[in-house]
């Protein structure tokens, strides 16, 4: 080869090299730069003034094994129950909690996040989610009242270090509280639906106002386990009580000691374009602020929120109760003509009731079928008091009283609650599950009472009314209780085998087991059928469809999943 055209070839090499090379470092530029942007898109600031630091308190223990840091405390109750009192200014009443409950608050976040990673497979899928929760709440802060991402900051200085790759503590914290709209939005009410009712006048047994919920968030048994009763005395606003988990400050059930109550129920919702106030802190603005419905309203109607939304409020002081339901599009009010409201996932306001989304909701979804057994419990019961309102929430049964096996959607008593809820505003009294779900004895806590009593600092012996205490459902100690747990872990556990594709199967006999700890219900059914599915023994899948399809299907929409099952498998 000529000298010459060797050296212009290895020329021409050398220069191909060089614009690979250039490609490559104005592509990696290209990516730290748009990680750059990303980060600072995303980054939301410390709400702390400048020079102000956030150290947790330290605590110390009292005799009775109660938590101190100054006024503020936590305990545990004889029943389960987790008891905490914090008070003073924002950032100050975060931090003590953080102090206070930090192994409760790793520990949930650990079962959140494991629950996430089991309901979500793969390493790629939840780096989206992360990535996606990230961009999406990027603006989260915006919506936030400031008291409040100080209160929240202070709790997230008790985060562990080990989720720091998930996220910065304070971000992940502001995320969590809007779990609820982001799961609810996405997921169409996969995390299934709350039921609750309140009554006064002639329906009840002192003419005063009854409210009675079923929370059904449902993330695991493990996360339902560890509940915290809340009692805030801030500076600015009304003494007020949350019904809640380790870290979470929104409301979902709340009491003020104005005796005004709050609790929230979702409903369908358009996919949200972005964050706007997440709807537990918007009610927690109407607990902590409102001392009647109309204040209640004023304060609604000032935020926006992304998803849509039934906020049931009650108020000692008008003596009765309203629906407000808000959604990303406007709000309604649903203001009744008599002595009660019942109140499940779909809307009733006159500004919503005919709207398209709400009429199918109400036709796909198991959401009338919920509030028909309310309605017609609540009718069915002559007087109304705490105890009979607590038998209400833990029924079991299907549309028109038939046996439909164990949680049914279409079911007020679910077995998955997180926690349910009476109330007597008048009375500021409130009653609380404990676990198992609705089942647990409901322990009475008078906030007149819990309030005077921690204003003295000196708080000892049980802080509940040991006098008012509703006691457990029998059915917990029963054969068909142990059955029904049974069933749920293997069901949760077919799930995940489907989600993941882990090496989980049932034997014939394993499978013959769990049939019979649920043989009446079509999710048992619809589990095999989605287990041999994913295993690829379709004739089998067949079988388990056909025959969920022979029972009674808890709405529209499952009943359609289950056909488009059928259809795929043959």
């Amino acid at each position: 080869m000529d000298p010459s055209t060797a050296s212009h070839s290895s020329s021409r090499k050398g220069r191909g090299w060089r614009r690979v090379g250039r490609v490559t470092l104005l592509f990696v530029a290209l990516v730290v730069l748009l990680a750059i942007l990303f980060a600072v898109d995303v980054y939301i600031p410390a709400p702390l003034e400048k020079g102000e630091t956030a150290q947790l308190p330290e605590r110390t223990t009292d005799q009775e094994g109660r938590y101190h840091v100054g006024n503020n405390w936590l305990g545990q109750d004889s029943f389960g129950l987790y008891e905490v009192y914090i008070e003073g200014a924002d950032l100050e009443r975060g931090l003590a909690y953080g102090s206070l409950a930090k192994e409760l608050i790793v520990h949930q976040e650990e079962v959140f996040i494991a629950r996430i990673q089991k309901m979500i497979p793969g390493k790629h899928q939840l780096s989206f989610l992360k990535y996606f929760s990230a961009w999406f709440d990027r603006d989260i802060d915006e919506y936030v009242p400031m008291e409040y991402q100080r209160e929240i900051y202070g709790v997230s200085r008790a985060f562990s270090d080990r989720f720091d790759v998930v996220g910065p503590k304070f971000i992940r914290a502001l995320n969590y509280h809007a779990a609820h709209d982001i799961g609810h939005a996405l997921q169409d009410l996969a995390m299934v639906g709350c039921t609750s009712f309140a009554a006064w006048g002639d329906r009840t047994a002192d003419e005063e106002l009854l409210v009675a919920r079923n929370f059904d968030f449902f993330m695991g048994e493990e996360f339902a386990r560890d509940k915290l009763i809340t009692f805030i005395k801030p500076d600015a606003g009304i003494p007020h009580v949350l019904v809640s988990w380790g870290g979470f400050m929104g409301a979902t059930s709340a009491m003020n000691l104005e005796g005004l109550t709050i609790t929230i129920n979702a409903s369908r919702s358009s996919i949200p374009s972005g964050a706007r106030m997440p709807i537990s802190l918007l009610a927690r603005t109407i607990v902590q602020h409102a001392s009647n419905i109309d204040e209640a309203i004023a304060i609604a109607k000032e935020h926006e929120v992304f998803v849509s939304e039934s906020i049931l409020v009650s108020s000692a002081a008008d003596g009765r109760a309203v629906l407000i339901e808000k959604a990303p599009d406007g709000m309604g009010i649903m203001d009744p003509d008599k002595d009660l409201v019942v109140c499940s996932n779909h809307y009733q306001s006159d500004h919503f009731a005919g709207t398209e989304v709400n009429i199918a909701n109400i036709r796909e979804s198991d959401s009338m079928a919920r509030y028909k057994r309310m309605l017609h419990l609540v009718d069915s019961t002559a007087i109304l008091d705490p105890s009979n309102a607590v038998t209400i929430l833990r029924d079991r049964k299907g549309p028109g009283g038939t046996d439909v096996g164990m949680g049914d959607p279409s079911t007020i008593n679910q077995l998955l609650a997180h926690h349910a809820v009476v109330f007597q505003p008048e009375e500021r009294r409130m009653w609380v599950s404990n676990s198992p779900y609705q089942c647990g004895a409901f322990v009475c806590y008078d906030l007149r009472d819990v309030f005077a009593r921690c204003a003295t600092g000196q708080v000892t012996g049980p802080v509940y009314d040991t006098t008012r205490t509703i006691a457990e459902d029998p059915f917990v100690r029963t054969a068909e209780f142990a059955g029904h747990e049974h069933w749920q872990r293997v069901r949760m556990a077919i799930t995940e085998r489907v989600l993941t594709g882990n090496s989980f199967t049932l034997s014939p006999i394993e499978e013959a087991t769990f049939v019979a700890s649920n043989p009446k219900s079509w999710l048992t059914y619809a589990a095999l059928g989605d287990l041999r599915k994913a295993e690829n023994k379709l004739a089998a899948a067949i079988d388990h469809y056909q025959m969920a399809l022979t029972l009674p299907v808890s709405s529209m929409q499952e009943k359609k999943k289950l056909e488009d099952k059928l259809v795929a498998c043959s």
